[in-house]
């Protein structure tokens, strides 16, 4: 029996309601449901009668007591699908459908698509890192301490952070800028770290400090060290990068720096922080409308996916937004199928309380926008996972998951028996009478194309 509930009643493996006392009996549904893979998808297909007289399903839709509740049998399906069928012809609002799922996918990355600078935590590793001053003596080779450089007395100072961001007035910024700049110079890479971590800090709250080191000439000098082999001045100037990009007229500078090609390499080599913070970076340059395509000629897709795949929750969720965002242009969305974008998209669905299951809608809903992500949507078990996420999810969760089986089911048939074979008819039938308003103007257009369909022999293969 394939149920229809809410967030409140507990659900066995095999989907039913149920009124529990504790929280047992929902811990070991959700273990056994992960366990055992997508065994919805086995259930559903279990109920689904591939005859020509009938096709049964059974569902309960919870009523205020939680308990009681309504049969969803077959003549109850006929008579909403009636019901809808009397409406406006589905086809004259797919496009104000669509207009509406897409304005409501641009603000479902509201929470962090705004590219806070230094989000990742960064700031703890300072405490870590060696004195420049061992750091010089290292160097050196021999235990004697290097001949200082001007800008060296600035840069041992202890406790810079502090004393830097809230200290330093706008007319003693130039200068300190400059120190910096010739910092980033040297050819001591613990004074280029040094100087880099500075220009990070100086650059991570203060728009006017954004400005100014973007006029002094310090972009070029970070984008080399973009590729150095110190992994710890690697991330202190791909931080100061992202934390400057913020500032408008530096995406620009940023970008004639070259240094989209070395931000794709950090995503590649770098520290687990700095794949994150090359990854916001290249968003924000992306929010810029012709950077787009740039960004993923130079091969962004491939290991923004990988970060995707195999990144700290943090990097995940930085990787979500950044695709999300450069998916809008139709290449990128061509990049992202074809480096296996979509595999990993389907399992997030499927993780549900992760946090990431509706972003990771987001970015499918976007890439059903083609026709080679509708297809690898659907050969990678995307329509089972997107009816559980309509039976389990959250509002706005059932909201794109009902905005992406339009899309895939909207101009195929085939696709519209896969969703009839996965159980997809009574979860759409409840989301269309208790769902939120979005959710149930998409639920009803999907239901009648299902209902074409059933009037229609269902080309698909059992």
């Amino acid at each position: 029996m394939v149920s229809v509930g809410d967030s409140s009643s507990s659900r066995s493996p095999l989907g039913r309601n149920i009124c529990t006392q504790g929280s047992a009996s929902t811990s070991t549904a959700k273990k056994d449901r992960h366990t055992t893979g997508r065994s919805m998808r086995t259930i559903r297909s279990n109920f689904y009668q591939n005859d020509d007289s009938s096709c049964s399903f059974t569902s309960s839709v919870p009523q205020r007591s939680g308990c009681v509740s309504e049969n969803l049998t077959e003549s109850v399906i006929d008579m909403r699908l009636g019901q809808l069928a009397s409406k406006s012809n589905a086809k004259s609002v797919k496009s104000d459908s669509e207009t509406e799922g897409f304005l409501d996918i641009s603000q479902a990355f509201s929470d962090f698509s705004a590219c806070s600078s230094d989000i990742s935590g960064e700031l703890q590793r300072l405490a870590t890192l060696p004195s420049l001053e061992n750091a010089l003596v290292n160097e050196s080779g021999n235990g004697a301490v290097c001949e200082p450089e001007p800008c060296q007395g600035f840069l041992q100072r202890e406790n810079f952070s502090t004393e830097i961001i809230e200290s330093i007035s706008p007319e003693d910024l130039q200068p300190t800028v400059k120190i910096c700049i010739d910092g980033l110079q040297s050819p001591s890479i613990a004074v280029k770290r040094s100087a880099a971590a500075k220009l990070r800090l100086l650059a991570k709250n203060r728009v006017d400090n954004r400005e100014s080191i973007g006029e002094s000439g310090a972009i070029p000098a970070l984008t080399s060290l973009l590729r150095n082999t110190d992994p710890w001045t690697q991330e202190h100037a791909v931080t100061a990068l992202l934390n400057l990009s913020l500032f408008e007229a530096n995406k620009d500078r940023i970008i004639n720096a070259g240094a989209i090609k070395s931000l794709v390499y950090v995503l590649k080599t770098g520290t687990e922080t700095s794949k994150q913070n090359a990854a916001c970076a290249l968003l924000s340059l992306a929010l810029i409308e012709e950077n787009k395509a740039s960004i993923g000629a130079c091969g962004a897709i491939p290991p923004l996916v990988s970060l995707l795949i195999n990144g700290s929750n943090r990097g995940k969720k930085d990787a979500l937004t950044t695709l999300y965002k450069l998916c809008s242009a139709r290449q990128n969305k061509e990049r992202a199928v074809s480096a296996g974008a979509v595999r990993p998209l389907v399992g997030m669905v499927g993780e549900q309380g992760t946090g990431m299951e509706e972003k990771a809608m987001v970015v499918l809903s976007s890439l059903a926008g083609i026709e080679e992500g509708r297809e690898a949507i659907v050969e990678e078990g995307g329509i089972a996972a997107l009816v559980e996420a309509i039976e389990d999810g959250s509002t706005k969760g059932k909201e794109f998951a009902v905005l992406t089986l339009l899309q895939v089911c909207a101009d195929s048939i085939r696709n519209r028996g896969l969703l009839v074979r996965e159980g997809g008819i009574p979860p759409l039938v409840a989301l269309s009478q208790t769902g939120s308003a979005k959710a149930k103007h998409k639920a009803e257009i999907l239901l009648r194309y299902l209902r074409e369909s059933r009037q229609e022999p269902l080309c698909f293969s059992p």
